[in-house]
């Protein structure tokens, strides 16, 4: 949960330094431009947020993994956040779109411990990025549908277009969630929208719970160390290589080494024992939020088989 517009200020100044875009890769794992409890300086990035997005395109050409057949396609950058537009396996291309990204990347701040936001009047924009990665769109939200950093760290909008209009305007199809948990192993690509990057590894394993400051998450997936995620990436999607599919949403990483705090979470198993693991990234994984979604991509959080938190 790092702050990606601070990254993109130092880069931009390093590049008009004449610096290397190797900056790039320095700031430490995943996260939201946004305070603990508190909601971000928005006014800053309405007046920077076109110029971080040139300089982040500018050195994601540089220093972006070469891309297998995952893509961007899909993906969105937010103003502070990564995403992706994303469908149930049940969803009709007349549907509403949906986008998914953190619930630490609100535009409002972190919802607190224990809290569960559905249901709020959004007009935040996405940009929509093709699967060379660059943005062809501006897509807009008309809801907020789902939101919480309890058990999980997600959320999700409406936008006011369907996924058919996407695809007549723009050729660009939606990511569609698994329903089904991932297994150890899984070779996973994190497609970041906001730097135009993918990071390549596999599930590592899972975290019985994860605790990063004021907050708790269950069964959460670790990648392996070459997912080495940075600030700006937190909301993207994790796709299965083998299907395509999204099985998790990239949140966070354990920077320094500190134990269970903002920046290094800390994995507790079943006895409540610690491990913490420096450099190691995280994501949240979305199955459970295919049960709950019913026609018409309409929220239902009593729909059978829909586990994730209630407010």
């Amino acid at each position: 949960m790092r702050k990606p517009l601070v990254v993109a200020l130092c880069a931009l100044a390093l590049a008009g330094a004449g610096a290397t875009p190797a900056v790039a890769a320095a700031p430490s794992p995943t996260g939201a431009d946004t305070t603990t409890g508190t909601a971000p300086a928005t006014s800053l990035t309405d007046v920077v947020n076109d110029t971080v997005g040139a300089v982040a395109d500018t050195l994601s050409g540089l220093t972006a993994p070469k891309a297998g057949a995952v893509n961007f396609a899909g993906t969105v950058s937010l103003s502070n956040c990564s995403g992706s537009v994303v469908r149930m396996p049940d969803s009709a291309a007349s549907d509403p779109a949906l986008v998914l990204t953190n619930g630490h990347c609100l535009e409002s701040g972190f919802p607190a411990p224990g809290q569960v936001l559905t249901d709020r009047a959004s007009s935040r924009t996405f940009g929509l990025l093709n699967a060379s990665g660059a943005k062809v769109a501006t897509l807009r939200a008309n809801r907020l549908v789902y939101a919480t950093m309890t058990d999980t760290d997600a959320a999700i909008y409406r936008l006011s277009t369907t996924y058919a209009q996407i695809k007549s305007a723009y050729g660009i199809d939606p990511l569609t969630l698994s329903n089904s948990r991932p297994a150890a192993g899984t070779a996973i690509s994190v497609v970041s929208g906001y730097w135009k990057r993918i990071y390549s590894c596999s599930v590592d394993g899972f975290a019985y719970r994860l605790k990063e400051g004021d907050w708790t998450w269950k069964d959460s997936v670790r990648y392996t160390s070459a997912c080495d995620t940075i600030g700006g990436t937190s909301g993207s999607p994790v796709v299965d290589d083998a299907t395509g599919k999204v099985v998790a949403v990239n949140n966070t990483g354990n920077e320094d080494g500190a134990r269970c705090t903002v920046n290094n979470p800390c994995e507790v198993d079943a006895n409540g024992g610690v491990t913490v693991r420096q450099g190691i990234n995280y994501a949240q994984q979305t199955y459970p939020f295919t049960a709950c979604f019913t026609t018409g991509n309409r929220l239902d959080l009593s729909a059978s088989g829909c586990t994730v938190p209630k407010p």
